[in-house]
């Protein structure tokens, strides 16, 4: 069997708790080595906009992660829903879930994820956006699916590769796997620019 090696000259960390992202690293077929993610207070700062809010919370994750040794590089990244000229992160509670899926319903929005590559010396800072339009969801069909589901870990309070993904998003432009929590396809050709 041939297996494919990626050229990449560091050993890579991957700083995340999140399972989503864990698995589209391991669907590159590029080594790494799982780390604890940096905890850090995710305020958002109300000066940044759209794109920069998420990069800027990659970057303070980057910039948290203690004890970089010269041949590592350091993944991170923070995925929010922007509508309305507003952010959804992760919602608090069940309220919160069902509000941040009632305000996505019937309505586009975007899902942004901003990803910081850090070793040492270097710094590359970079965002994939996806447009999403969900159909009209039913009351009964949002409170089914946080009772099941749970997504009390997800920006905008759902996983298009779901439950909820399956009946309601009737249209996507952008990268599937960026919703997902990981823009794999922009990842892997600046991990090679690197």
């Amino acid at each position: 069997m041939v297996k494919f090696n990626p050229n990449i000259n560091y050993e890579i960390l991957l700083a995340s708790a999140s399972p989503r992202r864990q698995e589209l690293l391991r669907g590159l077929n590029i080594p790494f080595k799982l780390v604890k993610a940096p905890d850090i207070n995710e305020t958002i700062d109300k000066n940044l906009y759209k794109e920069n809010i998420a990069i800027n919370l990659a970057e303070q994750k980057a910039n948290s992660y203690k004890g970089l040794l010269d041949n590592q590089l350091l993944i991170t990244a923070d995925t929010i829903v922007w509508i309305d000229d507003k952010v959804l992160g992760k919602p608090d509670d069940y309220s919160d879930a069902f509000q941040m899926l009632k305000l996505l319903s019937g309505k586009p929005h975007y899902v942004i994820t901003g990803v910081c590559l850090k070793t040492n010396n270097k710094t590359k800072l970079f965002h994939a956006e996806t447009l999403v339009k969900f159909s009209k969801l039913e009351d009964d069909e949002i409170r089914f699916y946080i009772e099941q589901y749970k997504p009390y870990d997800k920006a905008g309070a759902y996983g298009i590769q779901e439950w909820i993904g399956k009946i309601g998003i009737e249209h996507i432009e952008g990268s599937f796997y960026n919703v997902m929590g990981l823009p794999v396809h922009k990842l892997y050709k600046e991990l090679l620019a690197f």
